[in-house]
């Protein structure tokens, strides 16, 4: 079942062109229509939503290992913008680590997924992260 609403803007950084892919995947089987923009370094994410502050994405998918930019200094730089701040990020990331996980919610992150190694988990926890923030979720205009 498509949705008659709006597409959802989501802003993808994420390097992996596999996990780009698998991620491209699961969202295509949405309810809600997305339109996503791949951005694949920290720097040229940060450069793209300061570029769009008029049409600003209504999700961004950020990892944390990225090029140029860690994802953490994305969220750093985000949470210090009066626009980029009220941005919702869904961090999704291979680490698994503590201090990861504590450092992106005190940079402003809304939640933290660590990526499944299994295809089908992964799929699973896209969708998720689809469905709660574009699906239930009611964000800014």
């Amino acid at each position: 079942m498509t949705s008659t609403a709006a597409p959802m803007q989501i802003l993808l950084v994420e390097d992996s062109l596999a996990d780009i892919d698998m991620t491209l995947d699961a969202l295509t089987d949405a309810t809600v229509a997305n339109e996503v923009t791949v951005i694949r370094d920290g720097a040229a994410a940060l450069a793209h939503l300061r570029a769009h502050l008029d049409d600003a994405p209504d999700l961004v998918i950020l990892d944390l290992n990225l090029p140029c930019l860690s994802g953490h200094e994305v969220l750093e730089a985000m949470q210090t913008d009066e626009v980029l701040h009220r941005i919702p990020v869904a961090v999704l990331t291979t680490s698994a680590a503590e201090s990861d996980v504590s450092r992106t919610y005190d940079l402003g992150a809304n939640c933290f997924l660590t990526k499944p190694v299994d295809l089908d988990q992964f799929v699973h926890v896209v969708r998720s992260i689809d469905d709660f923030w574009l699906g239930l979720v009611r964000l800014p205009s």
